[in-house]
């Protein structure tokens, strides 16, 4: 494998596969959801549970996928296989769309960590340039090659990962079952506070597609990127519960319910001190710098895999050191335009209204990839599979396919409603690409049909005759 250069490219192994899954799950958020579920009660763990289920079959539906189109661009291949170039645009866009806008909303959380660990106050012109930082040093990280950000990736994610699971684990033993507070609150129907949580859980776990996207990247793809999505998805799930569990259980839940850092306050809990703050907002900074160093290469590889079939600019198809340059550039530079217009222009309700896009558009590859492996297995069936193996495929894609869907119907109906507008603006950037691809393809096309109608005609004699 080379790059558009003729250098040869650097493949990610299974460990850096790994924590590009993990890393790409597990941001900035979770520092808040113990809080943001509290006041649900403890049937959000519950919730928490089943999304697990649901996430899990969504990385092995994604595994199966990659085993069969071992190509960059998971979602997007997947569906214009299936379906066409049409549906195969959608996907990049909409999930191109989603990578630069929350890497936006990644960097502005991530100022208000640094806040946290320095102690320094408020201040628009320093704040906008902290964020534009956090957003260009995981860019440069990548413009630099497929080593340093997998060297990146691995860093960052050990460096969070086991900060965090040592709240969880070590937060088991200060455990309180007083502290938990009701199963549910309000006195309400269990069923109401399981999806009301669940709506504000469900997009802990978007991420699970990284190695699919990443294919072409990975080395032996048909067997690891299987492998990475499912122990990267468990693992981001052994530190979700056991640090949702840990904390539900050593803070009190009427101060859960209105806390502003919840594993800050555990840790406080379990050894005195103010001093848990300070650690868990390095550990939340390291987290985002760890995610916006994966996400920038998403919102590269994606519109990478578009342009190859000519359904995105050129540009965006040139590869230097196993990255694609021009999607780095283009990604960081949108991002960072939005970064200035939160911190300067003050358009009120702008940024908020992007971000709710993300939200939606996050979900829009999802459904269409898990479609299209429906797809694939009724019309394979032909291919001699055996049927329990067919069997259970089906299931899982059908669960992942429940699970994208639930995505949807959770992001709330502004958030469906700006997306698909934004999703439909993409429609025109879709005709403008179709009504400028090279003479020299649609020649191609034609070359390919032509043979097949000299035979026909040639055949017709013999027929009559």
């Amino acid at each position: 494998m080379h790059d558009s250069d003729g250098a040869p490219a650097r493949r990610f192994g299974l460990p850096t596969a790994i924590t590009l899954v993990m890393g790409n799950i597990i941001g900035g958020g979770i520092f808040m959801l113990p809080a943001s579920v509290a006041p649900y009660g403890t049937v959000s763990l519950l919730a928490f549970g089943v999304l697990t289920i649901g996430a899990i079959a969504l990385a092995l539906v994604f595994g199966r996928l990659a085993g069969r189109f071992p190509r960059t661009g998971g979602p997007y291949v997947y569906a214009r296989e299936a379906f066409g170039d049409f549906a195969g645009f959608l996907s990049a866009w909409s999930y191109w769309t989603m990578t630069w806008v929350s890497n936006a909303a990644l960097a502005v959380a991530g100022v208000g960590y640094l806040h946290v660990l320095t102690g320094g106050k408020e201040s628009k012109g320093l704040d906008l340039v902290l964020a534009l930082a956090l957003l260009w040093l995981p860019a440069l990280a990548n413009l630099a090659g497929t080593r340093w950000v997998g060297a990146v990736q691995m860093v960052s994610t050990v460096l969070k990962f086991l900060p965090m699971l040592f709240v969880a684990v070590v937060g088991l033993f200060f455990f309180d079952p007083d502290n938990l507070g009701p199963f549910t609150t309000g006195g309400g129907n269990w069923t109401g506070g399981l999806t009301a949580s669940a709506a504000i859980l469900l997009y802990s776990y978007v991420g699970v597609e990284s190695a699919a996207i990443s294919a072409g990247e990975v080395r032996d793809p048909e067997r690891n990127v299987s492998r990475a999505s499912v122990i990267g998805t468990i693992g981001a799930a052994v530190v979700y519960l056991l640090g949702t569990v840990s904390v539900f259980g050593t803070v009190a839940h009427d101060k859960l319910v209105d806390s502003t850092a919840p594993f800050s306050d555990a840790v406080n809990a379990m050894f005195g001190g103010t001093w848990g703050g300070t650690l868990i907002a390095l550990a939340a900074v390291i987290s985002i710098t760890g995610a916006l160093n994966g996400w920038t290469l998403m919102s590269a590889q994606m519109p990478y895999a578009a342009a190859k079939d000519g359904l995105f600019p050129a540009m965006f198809a040139t590869k230097r050191r196993g990255v694609p340059t021009a999607g780095v550039l283009a990604a960081a530079v949108l991002a960072s335009v939005l970064t200035i217009v939160n911190y300067t222009v003050g358009v009120s309700g702008v940024f908020e209204i992007l971000v709710l896009i993300t939200t939606f558009s996050a979900t829009v590859p999802y459904l269409l990839a898990t479609a299209a492996q429906v797809y694939f297995l009724l019309t394979g069936a032909r291919d001699k599979v055996h049927p329990g193996r067919m069997a259970r495929d089906m299931v899982l894609a059908l669960g992942g396919f429940a699970f994208s869907f639930w995505l949807v119907a959770g992001a709330g109906y502004a958030a469906v409603y700006q997306g698909v507008l934004f999703l439909f603006a993409g429609i025109l950037v879709y005709v403008w690409m179709a009504a400028r691809r090279p003479a020299a393809q649609q020649a191609e096309q034609a070359g390919a049909v032509a043979p097949q109608a000299v035979k026909t005609e040639a055949a017709e004699p013999e027929l009559v005759g």
